[in-house]
């Protein structure tokens, strides 16, 4: 009984020195979730039911796309502080409720939302998880609409359709083989960003069919840059459309903030060309403007743009076209139309139905595409309604076209099952991807490792994908978003990880290398780690040392039947027999909280505190020595004593 009191109390000592929590928050801010979350999960076992710890397990699994136990964690913290906890939670349990198809607890929290953040409109809608409706939405039940991917989408990305006298207009980034000026190709030596292509269509068939597409015939409307949605006017001779802002030499012009906003551009046909390419006045290089779109009598211009004073990311605009050819001044559409969230890719049919693509309003997941009849003389209350299936999927449909004479129309979508990033179909916003690659090393002898795992986190920090290096150390990530921060993690057992903070460019198609070094915690007959630091004239292990002794843990679990001791070693300074035991205490710490992880007792031979009996330099009493060379003496060491075998090399 008196040495189960010992233990306990040797332990209740260890706990003491340091915090399970903070441990797990250095792991959780390392990306590092498994051990984060396997540290908080103890801490929960040990009473820890604070928000912190309830909310950022649920952050762990949210991030690792684990959403049910997302949802379970999450749920566990607003039943426990439904009135403290930030509201930003409320919104996620909300949307992991929506992917689990559980609207009515997803409606609940949607209300207790609202009454955290009164002015906030993301969900604003009273039908937002009515379920009913949303099964309507999903529903193709009496809509006899036939979707049919086009010919002439590739596995790169086609949108944004538009049909003017038989031909087919339309944005794309396209392979080296479909480019018809090779000298445009040869000299930037890349593939293209996007560019605007045509196709005619045959009617003389049953079935009208597409035409090869081809680059639209123009020398000066597509550059080495992107150009993306157009309309043309009905007489055909003043063309709209989206161009990356370029300076006077058509080069990419940034703002301060190192933004290449788009603007929209006006040409003119002459002949068989397209000329006189004229930057629109109410453009500005601090915003963008973009997806035109003309009213059916040609005199008003619709467009998208997240220029100040809107109600959300992007707005829907309309300016007037005078008869002189100038613009009036952009007036934004309305809280009825635009969101806090994105409204884009706005289009006007012949019966003035307004066509636009939403992430807000009654939705189905990501941007939906929407009709209103805002823009008819006769309405006595505007009206917004969600298209529903087969129009929109859950992904990204956009960029809808429809001549309402003959129900022929066109959208574009990023579904499953398509050619391409985003594909045009008849009755996917282009994603610019790249690739990350690089090989996995060993630190210490530069030779390739083999079977690392390597993890690919976005800014938020959520875990996009994992792959594994192959024989040759080599890993790959494809179809990486453009235009983005991420962090490359690479992890093998018994190495310490590594990890590098890269962006992605605007370039579509750019491979980014890097290379990831990790350092080898087994080294001849020894466990290595940073040094631990302890508090002056302490022995409790703080978390920045509970921190390295997880390496010490990680080891021992892969290495089930590895025996280690320890040594705790001081510099000379102070006295001889108070340094012995000061590192004696320090060792015994040391391994109390390496038991306090479920190492059996048995697999630590001993922790000894040798003080300063095992000098490594000079640095004996009453010489002089930098701090540095004091504090090689002061260590601890892992020592293996049975249960290894090293690979030979």
């Amino acid at each position: 009984m008196k040495k189960s009191l010992i233990i306990l109390f040797l332990i209740s000592n260890v706990l003491s020195g340091y915090s399970q929590t903070e441990v797990a928050d250095k792991f959780f801010k390392g990306y590092d979730y498994y051990r984060a979350t396997e540290l908080y999960l103890e801490a929960v076992k040990k009473g820890d039911s604070s928000e912190h710890v309830l909310t950022r397990l649920g952050d762990c699994y949210y991030n690792n796309s684990n959403i049910k136990s997302a949802s379970l964690w999450y749920g566990k913290a607003l039943k426990k502080y439904p009135e403290k906890i930030n509201p930003e939670y409320i919104y996620k349990y909300v949307q992991t409720q929506r992917s689990l198809s559980k609207y009515e607890e997803a409606k609940k929290w949607i209300e207790i939302f609202k009454d955290h953040k009164t002015n906030d409109k993301r969900l604003r809608d009273e039908d937002q998880f009515d379920i009913q409706k949303f099964e309507k939405l999903k529903s193709t039940e009496k809509v006899y609409v036939t979707l049919e991917n086009l010919d002439i989408n590739t596995t790169y990305s086609e949108f944004g359709a538009f049909v003017k006298d038989n031909t087919l207009y339309f944005s794309s980034t396209r392979t080296k083989d479909t480019i018809t000026d090779e000298k445009k190709l040869y000299q930037w030596n890349k593939e293209p960003f996007l560019s605007i292509y045509q196709s005619k269509i045959d009617t003389t068939g049953q079935k009208a069919t597409l035409q090869e597409a081809e680059n639209i015939n123009s020398n000066s409307l597509n550059t080495d840059y992107h150009e993306g949605s157009l309309v043309i006017s009905n007489d055909g001779k003043t063309l709209y459309f989206t161009r990356i802002n370029l300076n006077k030499g058509g080069k990419l012009k940034y703002d301060k903030e190192g933004t290449s906003n788009v603007k929209i551009f006006s040409a003119k046909k002459q002949g068989d060309e397209w000329v006189d390419i004229t930057a629109l006045p109410f453009n500005d290089k601090t915003y963008s403007s973009g997806s035109p779109a003309l009213s059916p009598d040609g005199k008003t211009l619709f467009f998208s743009s997240d220029r100040p004073g809107g109600f959300g990311q992007t707005d829907i605009y309309k300016v007037d076209i005078k008869e002189d050819g100038t613009f009036g001044e952009p007036e934004n559409l309305g809280a009825d139309i635009n969101t806090e969230g994105r409204e884009n890719f706005p289009f006007v049919a012949k019966d003035s139905t307004l066509y636009f693509s939403s992430d807000a309003h009654l939705n189905l997941g990501l941007y939906d595409i929407f009709k209103s009849n805002i823009l008819k003389s006769y309405i006595k209350e505007v009206e917004i309604e969600n298209l529903g299936a087969p129009y929109n999927s859950g992904y990204d449909d956009f960029a809808f076209y429809v001549d309402t004479e003959t129900q022929v129309g066109y959208l574009s979508s990023n579904r499953p099952n398509g050619k391409g990033g985003d594909d045009i179909y008849s009755f996917s916003i282009n994603k610019c991807k790249q690739t990350i690659f690089g090989t996995t090393k060993n630190k210490k002898t530069l030779e390739l490792l083999p079977k690392a795992i390597v993890k690919l986190v976005d800014e938020n920090g959520r875990i996009i994908e994992r792959v594994t290096s192959d024989e040759k150390g080599e890993y790959e990530f494809t179809n990486v978003e453009c235009d983005k921060k991420y962090t490359i993690i690479g992890e093998k057992p018994v190495f310490k990880s590594d990890q590098k903070e890269i962006a992605t460019s605007i370039i579509n198609g750019d491979k980014v290398n890097v290379d990831l070094l990790l350092t080898p915690l087994i080294i001849d007959n020894e466990i290595v780690i940073n040094p631990i630091f302890f508090d002056y004239n302490k022995s409790n292990i703080r978390p920045d040392a509970a921190y390295e002794l997880e390496n010490i843990v990680a080891v021992m679990r892969v290495h089930s039947n590895m025996v280690i001791k320890i040594e705790a070693h001081t510099d000379s300074r102070g006295k001889k027999s108070y340094n012995e035991k000061l590192s004696d205490r320090r060792a015994k710490s040391t391994r109390d909280y390496i038991f306090s992880r479920g190492i059996s007792k048995d697999r630590i031979e001993s922790a000894i505190g040798y003080g300063e009996s095992q000098l490594i330099n000079r640095c004996k009493d009453r010489v002089k020595c930098s701090e540095a060379e004091h504090q090689e003496n002061r260590r601890s060491k892992f020592i293996i004593i049975s249960g290894y075998t090293p690979s030979p090399r």
